[in-house]
């Protein structure tokens, strides 16, 4: 009886390494090779596993009987086979060999046993093992039999698990192909989507930009023009802009039911808005209106309506542009004219052609000549003054001529003259934001200023060519300048060509008028300009405010121009002076006068600036040369004998020439006279000084210089006197040095 090992229930035992290459099954005695046949030639793997059960129950029934196992086997024994050709000694060297090593074998032989008798006994061994496994394998039969039933009813299970496995396994790969359909449906049906919502976007797209809402036409017709009105024009304007720039929208069907309509609307839109802008326009013309208010509040509101216009309807919005720049010009050139003639009322006349620096007011200028005021007792004609406020005042609003009337005030033209720019400024620059945020075009600012760029320089030319006022002329000058800067932080070029205009023509007004002033004194009547009188003369005082105002406006521009001009009109007025003062029968009164006139010249230039300038400078050097011939000349009329004898005779070395020694008797009635008035001649002095110097501190400064210089001629004196044989008898009537310095301190404390 033995169990077929090839069965697949045995596959996962282990078996050792040289037994996996052929078949084994399980017997009584043991596990043993299985035999590719039976002995009837029968294949033993044909044995059923239901005859290997029956014999294994009858294997039982055997041992319950007391079977005798030693019995049925018998004793094994081992015949001799030394006589068997089959045994080959090939490789029996190489065994032992390898043998000698072997523990066991290395035993057998040191112990001289018989290797016979030594495998006879190992084969009792043997036997008795295989017995004793046997008798295990009979008493587990039962758990055999059990093991048997099992692995049956697990083949059974297992093969309707694998009918069942091979099922799903038919419908898995069913479903899996039913899943590929699936999904390739699936992309195609996605692809197909995509494709119908791009179609459907587009088509949606070109529904509503094509179609008019009812809405839509109710507002264009019938609507008021509001702001509800705009957005529905917008609206308007972005299909007439689709109907016209799409190709494909052109050839479609639907455009042909549309478009008769959309022109329809088109025209009653630009009709309607052309009216509502011609009826604001009207408005504007309306006295009294504010037409900034007017611009801000309600046409900027409906600047699309120029946006619409330009865009579908070019003819109207020509003609819109042209109502607006006529409306605009006559409106604010009537404007500029009425402000302009409302400041010629306020103006103050401030000088006339021979309100000039040399010409001579005493006299009439013919019989056709109106009557003057002299030019002496009106010097604010040349003098800045206040007039230089205005300069501060540059940003100042315009003034209101009405209110200016009401108070009866007066104001000379540089004053009217930056009122009109600040309103012209200020006017220009909302214009100029406007057009160029309602039009959107700046060309437009242009065309409608001409009328008031027009009426303004029919104002100014006739006023310019009458304009003798240099100062007036310069202060215009530097007003146009910082309009200028305001225009270029305003970032607003409108004005600037205008600017640059006026700038050019009150240049060589004012280059015309200052030289008319120069050869007023070049060509200045001496005769007649001439005054028995050393004071400052009228036109010395002239030109030193004259000066002094150009310098004073010069101060933050340094232009170079009008400092040349300025040196011109310097030695113009050096050459009258001289001439003037040569007149005076006395070299004391001519520099008595030239004092005056240098003295009262630096005080005013010293306003102007009180860091000077070369023109200052230049009058501080000739009061101090004629300071010094004043003081000469004034000890001199005093002193003459003292000094006559300190320059020529003190200064002489009497050892190199004994004959011209100096004596005490040359000497004695220098003293004397000295001594005897010599504090008569200082108060004379000071008395003559006092009446001669109009400046009561320039004549101080020239007693004390006097005194100084008499003093250093007296100390002088006695020095000489010092070395005069003799000269010691005369210490008796000298005046000492500290008497003298006692009295020259007395006058310094009047400073």
């Amino acid at each position: 009886m033995c169990f077929n090992v090839k069965s697949e229930e045995f596959n996962a035992i282990e078996f050792p390494e040289a037994c996996r290459s052929q078949d084994w099954y399980l017997s009584p005695l043991g596990v043993l090779p299985w035999t590719t046949g039976t002995s009837d030639g029968s294949n033993m793997s044909d044995i059923s596993i239901d005859a290997l059960g029956q014999a294994m129950g009858d294997f039982s029934n055997h041992e319950k009987l007391g079977f005798d196992l030693g019995a049925f086997v018998g004793d094994l024994a081992f015949e001799d086979d030394s006589g068997s050709e089959d045994i080959s000694l090939e490789g029996l060297q190489q065994e032992l060999e390898e043998c000698e090593s072997d523990e066991v074998v290395a035993n057998i032989l040191s112990s001289g046993d018989k290797l016979r008798e030594y495998a006879k006994g190992v084969e009792n061994n043997l036997r008795k093992v295989e017995l004793d496994s046997i008798e295990d394998y009979i008493k587990e039969s039962d758990n055999l039999v059990s093991l048997h039933d099992q692995i049956h009813d697990c083949d059974s299970i297992l093969s309707q698990m694998e009918t069942l496995l091979s099922g799903f396994q038919e419908e898995i790969g069913s479903i899996s192909s039913d899943i590929k359909i699936l999904q390739e449906k699936s992309m195609d049906m996605g692809l197909r989507l995509k494709n119908r919502r791009v179609a459907e976007s587009k088509l949606a797209k070109f529904v509503e930009d094509i179609i008019v809402p009812p809405k839509m036409i109710d507002v264009i017709v019938d609507g008021e023009v509001n702001e509800e009105y705009m957005r529905t024009l917008e609206i308007l304007s972005k299909k007439l802009k689709f109907v016209e720039a799409d190709p494909a929208v052109k050839s479609s069907k639907a455009l042909k039911d549309v478009e008769p309509e959309l022109e329809k609307l088109r025209q009653k839109a630009i009709s309607k808005v052309y009216d509502f802008i011609v009826q604001k326009l009207i408005a504007l013309r309306k006295p009294k209106t504010n037409i900034q208010i007017l611009q801000q509040s309600v046409l900027l509101k409906y600047k699309y309506i120029i946006t619409f216009l330009k865009e579908h309807g070019k003819e109207v919005f020509m003609d819109v542009r042209a109502a607006y720049m006529d409306t605009m010009n006559k409106v604010l050139s009537a404007h500029f004219r009425a402000y302009i003639q409302a400041l010629e009322k306020l103006q103050l006349d401030i000088a006339t052609a021979y309100d000039l620096i040399g010409v001579e007011t005493r006299s009439s200028t013919g019989l056709f000549s109106r009557a003057r005021e002299p030019l002496k007792n009106r010097s604010a004609v040349f003098a800045l003054g206040e007039r230089i406020k205005i300069i501060k005042e540059i940003d100042q609003p315009a003034l209101i001529p009405h209110i200016a009337e009401a108070s009866s005030l007066k104001y000379p033209y540089e004053v009217l003259f930056r009122s009109l720019h600040k309103l012209l400024m200020d006017t220009a620059t909302s214009e100029y934001i406007f057009c160029d945020d309602f039009f959107g075009e700046e060309s437009i600012f242009y065309e409608i200023f001409a009328g008031p760029f027009s009426v303004i320089d029919e104002h100014f030319n006739p006023v310019l060519s009458n304009c003798f006022d240099a100062i007036g002329l310069m202060l215009m000058i530097r007003i146009v300048h910082h309009h200028q800067l305001i225009m270029s932080r305003r970032r607003i070029p409108c004005l600037d060509s205008y600017l640059d205009k006026v700038n050019m023509s009150l240049w060589p007004r004012f280059k015309m008028v200052f030289d008319s002033h120069l050869s007023s004194l070049r060509d200045a009547n001496i005769k007649t300009l001439w005054e028995d009188d050393v004071h400052p003369h009228y036109v010395m005082r002239r030109y030193a405010e004259f000066t002094a105002s150009f310098i004073h406006l010069n101060v933050e521009y340094g232009d170079g121009q009008l400092d040349i001009n300025l040196e011109r009109l310097r030695m113009a007025v050096d050459g009258l002076i001289l001439k003037l003062a040569s007149l005076f029968p006395k070299p004391k009164q001519q520099i008595v006068f030239l004092i005056n006139n240098y003295d009262m010249t630096i005080a005013v230039l010293k306003e102007a600036g009180p860091e000077g300038g070369k023109i200052q400078k230049h009058f501080e050097e000739l009061l101090k040369s004629n300071t010094s011939l004043f003081v000469e000349e004034l000890l001199v009329e005093h002193f003459s004998d003292l000094i006559k004898f300190v320059k020529s005779r003190a200064s002489e070395d009497s050892s190199s020439n004994p004959e011209r020694s100096i004596t005490v008797a040359e000497v004695d009635p220098l003293v004397k006279d000295f001594g005897s008035r010599w504090k008569t001649a200082i108060e004379l002095m000071h008395k003559d000084i006092i009446t001669s110097f109009s400046n009561f501190l320039c004549g101080m400064e020239i007693l004390r210089a006097a005194l100084t210089q008499l003093l250093l001629y007296y100390t002088r004196l006695t020095d000489c006197i010092k070395k005069i044989p003799g000269g010691s008898g005369l210490n008796k009537d000298l005046v000492s040095i500290q008497s003298i310095m006692f009295e020259i301190r007395k006058y310094s404390k009047t400073f």
